[in-house]
């Protein structure tokens, strides 16, 4: 790309968004270059970046035209198209939302658009439920507020897959920004019919579906256990509350300054429940009003984290894949006491994702599907199942990173299920006197200690995007060991594996059941490492993982 080319183009005509008019006069050669050294990439993921000005940045002109292509998409492949759009609390979310909205009215979609922000999975939902042709969600999940994102679902309410996301990049990359997008005034569209909005109808199927999920099949649990929830000023504070009060979770207190939906997010930078400054203020909270169990949300309400209170009085938070494991146990634990388990179940999950949760799934005959990171594939197995007919065998489906499913409801992760089976699972466990951190350590008891960690390291612009490349490159020369372990074979998903699309990832499987796993990130601009270490306890786990960490390290300087 003509990097001062497009720029003069850009500053002739984007005129429309004083806010990007304003950005590109300012801009200095360094600003320039990375606004302009490459379009926004578009994949399974859709859209993700930097909110301004430029190519590689969410703006209405590169919304504009993602929305042109996908409609392009549709209008081939669909002989009436249509779509869900919703959208979350982060800046400009809703303007965007209603610029995509344009855009498919113009171009004779027929758009279905939830009236209020609300949580990722409800779009999901929505496409299913109203058999639309796609799926839009403006977002950017738990990134900062610096950032938004353009998330693409298909009929069967599963994010795209990569063939039908390659179609639509072809479709986006024939298009010329300004000339070639045609745009509808949304409130025009609105009274004419070509833009609706989604009924109250659909969002109450939506509760209900996740209240569907409970598998206390009749059995009595303490519903009065003391909760604390934080939306991170996102959208989760309606649906999680709805739920759990009409479930009969009544004693719920809310973290006063992330209540209310703000894309500042002025009490975490990160609004990530991964992330431990995330959850400091609702565990302040918590302990002000000596709260059993803190729960938070991250913005677009697909995540969700947790701590409890110890026996001390303080609250220890537990990892995605520790809450995982509980959540398997307790809702493989419930259907074999209840006779409710399907007769070939499945449980899914992801390669990053703790290898433990396998020997749990087979102490209770369930079968385990190992997928690459990205919940799309956990929908897309879900997917696989309901064409076979097998739709009820899936059980449950959860990644590392704080995502939870437990129906076919919807095809992506979903919090409000993620927060009320955890109340519930928590709940149940109370009134017998068993706390989350017993019911843990008990599991490691009987299946072994195991410890995951991640690692994520920055690498912005269009230097950091070519350094990447480079250290991944390094990670594919002949490896002997890491940190004292020996490697016993790679696993390089880059040509395909096991059945699974192509995907720059390598898994180092390293002696004494201890693994390694390399990726970029496919919305961030940042390396992974997780490590997975099997181990006698705690302390000898986190002395091996440090020293497999920093030989890996030594590749990324």
């Amino acid at each position: 790309m003509e990097i001062e080319k497009e720029y003069s183009r850009w500053l002739e005509k984007a005129l429309a968004d004083a806010d990007v008019a304003e950005e590109l006069k300012s801009m200095d050669a360094a600003e320039k270059e990375d606004a302009f050294y490459r379009d926004l990439a578009f994949g399974t993921g859709g859209l993700r970046g930097v909110i301004g000005a430029g190519t590689n940045r969410m703006n209405v002109y590169t919304v504009a035209k993602a929305t042109q292509g996908l409609a392009n998409y549709l209008r081939s492949h669909f002989e009436k198209p249509s779509v869900a759009i919703g959208y979350d609390s982060r800046i400009k979310s809703d303007l965007f939302a209603r610029v995509a909205g344009g855009v498919f009215a113009a171009n004779g979609v027929q758009v279905h658009i939830w009236p209020v922000l609300m949580p990722v999975p409800t779009v999901s939902f929505a496409a299913r439920y109203l058999k639309t042709s796609a799926g839009v969600m403006i977002t950017a999940s738990h990134n900062p507020s610096k950032y938004n994102g353009y998330k693409v679902y298909g009929p069967d309410g599963c994010q795209i897959t990569t063939q039908a996301a390659a179609a639509v990049l072809t479709e986006i990359e024939k298009l010329d920004i300004f000339e070639d997008v045609k745009t509808g005034d949304f409130e025009t569209e609105l009274q004419n019919g070509n833009i609706r909005y989604i009924p109250e109808e659909v969002y109450t199927a939506f509760v209900n579906a996740v209240k569907a999920q409970s598998v206390l099949f009749g059995e009595g649990v303490n519903r009065d256990v003391a909760i604390v929830y934080s939306p991170l000023n996102g959208t989760g504070l309606k649906p999680v509350t709805r739920t759990l009060k009409e479930m009969g979770y009544t004693n719920i207190a809310v973290v006063p300054e992330q209540e209310q939906p703000d894309g500042h997010f002025p009490t975490c930078p990160y609004p990530n429940p991964e992330i431990r400054e995330a959850m400091a203020l609702g565990m302040e909270y918590a302990k002000k009003t000596n709260a059993d169990l803190l729960l938070a949300t991250d913005p677009d309400c697909d995540r969700v984290g947790i701590a409890v209170r110890t026996k001390a009085g303080d609250y220890t938070l537990l990892s995605g894949n520790e809450v995982g494991l509980l959540l398997l146990d307790y809702i493989c634990a419930q259907r074999v006491k209840h006779d409710k388990m399907p007769q070939d179940p499945v449980m899914v999950k992801t390669i990053v994702t703790m290898d433990l949760a396998e020997r749990i799934a087979a102490h209770y005959g369930v079968e385990t599907r190992n997928v690459l990171t990205g919940f799309k594939f956990i929908g897309e197995q879900i997917g696989l199942l309901e064409k076979q007919g097998r739709e009820n065998s899936y059980i449950f489906g959860f990644e590392e990173s704080y995502g939870y499913l437990t129906g076919s409801y919807v095809r992506d992760k979903d919090g409000v299920d993620g927060a009320y089976m955890i109340c519930e699972m928590f709940s149940f466990y109370a009134t017998r006197g068993i706390s989350l951190l017993d019911k843990l350590e008990e599991l490691y008891r009987t299946y072994g200690y195991c410890l995951n960690t991640l690692h994520s390291y920055e690498f912005d612009g269009s230097a950091g995007f070519a350094k990447m490349q480079r250290i991944m490159a390094s990670f594919r020369e002949s490896i002997s060991e890491f940190g004292g372990k020996k490697v016993e074979k790679v696993l390089d998903y880059s040509a395909g594996l096991d059945g699974l699309p192509k995907s720059d990832v390598l898994k180092f499987l390293l002696e004494g059941n201890c693994s390694l796993v390399v990726r970029p990130s496919g919305t961030e601009p940042k390396l992974k490492l997780y490590a997975s270490i099997s181990a006698e306890n705690k302390a000898a786990a986190e002395k091996t993982e440090a020293a497999i960490l920093r030989c890996a390290e030594e590749r990324l300087k």
